[in-house]
């Protein structure tokens, strides 16, 4: 490839006014250069007719939801009586190789992408607390891609890295999160050969799961520099612009898209920033 690439990624894209407030403002007054968008969420209609319209040069994806919201199809394994996603990331690993489960998964993720295509372009497939990972869904995912001629599908390899501020290792999301870096390291490397095997592309690298719920401009700065090589690099953050004083993690995600500091230093570094649909 010859160059490295750097994305900014705002997933939870139509999950809540607050998520598309976020996107808004991160393209335009930042360099939030692409965002996923939940079929599922409730201000789904909103991303599109208020948000999208001024953010032309925004790259999309589907992000694919089976954990949370309202189902599109009747996918009774995957829900509730009322058609609410009520299982877990563990559940979705146990079953796998359940072939009527996964028959509703494919029909979902199916309705998903179809809903998402009908009012915008889309240049690749993510999806919320990343259960396209696990490789049988996984394969449907770039089954799909394939059907939709959608030519990226996000990945989530990364390397372990350390930011040299011992607070953030205090944090007790931290173990657990090391544990998710083996977990979808592993997964990542099952699920490039089915990359492969569909003649589909992928980010080389992921930048926001051994600090996910801590996301900073110091985590994607330390993680772009464990980076020697010529890759794609996505950073996710999931952030919120609320219309009130709150402070949350989403909110120092949010301050991550306006950051210029930390966009000088990606380039300082080698990088071009940029999205899935101008790779």
């Amino acid at each position: 490839m010859g160059s490295r690439s750097f994305i900014l990624n705002a997933d939870d894209f139509g999950l809540s006014s607050n998520h598309n407030q976020a996107v808004l403002e991160g393209y335009n007054n930042g360099f939030l250069t692409s965002a996923s968008l939940c079929a599922n969420g409730e201000s789904f209609d909103s991303a599109i007719h208020d948000i999208l319209p001024d953010c032309p040069n925004l790259g999309i994806a589907v992000h694919l939801n089976i954990m949370e919201g309202k189902a599109l199809t009747n996918c009774p394994n995957l829900t509730d009586e009322n058609g609410y996603f009520n299982k877990g990331y563990g559940w979705f690993i146990l079953n796998q190789n359940n072939k009527k489960i996964l028959t509703q998964i494919e029909n979902e993720f199916r309705e998903q992408i179809k809903k998402v295509i009908a009012q915008t372009n889309v240049d690749h497939l993510d999806s919320h607390v990343h259960t396209h990972a696990i490789p049988e869904l996984f394969k449907i995912t770039c089954k799909l891609a394939k059907e939709f001629n959608i030519n990226y599908v996000r990945t989530q390899y990364e390397e372990f890295y350390v930011i040299p501020r011992f607070s953030k290792h205090l944090n007790l999301a931290y173990p657990l999160n090391i544990v998710k870096i083996l977990l979808l390291q592993h997964y990542t490397k099952i699920n490039r050969k089915t990359l492969a095997e569909y003649n589909l592309k992928t980010n080389d690298y992921i930048i926001g799961v051994g600090y996910t719920g801590m996301m900073e401009a110091d985590a994607i700065e330390y993680g772009l520099k464990t980076i020697e090589k010529d890759i794609v690099a996505e950073a996710l953050i999931h952030p919120c612009k609320y219309q009130n004083d709150t402070k949350n993690s989403h909110t120092k995600e949010f301050e991550i898209t306006q950051d210029l500091k930390l966009k000088d230093t990606i380039n300082r570094l080698g990088f071009d920033i940029t999205n899935y649909k101008n790779l």
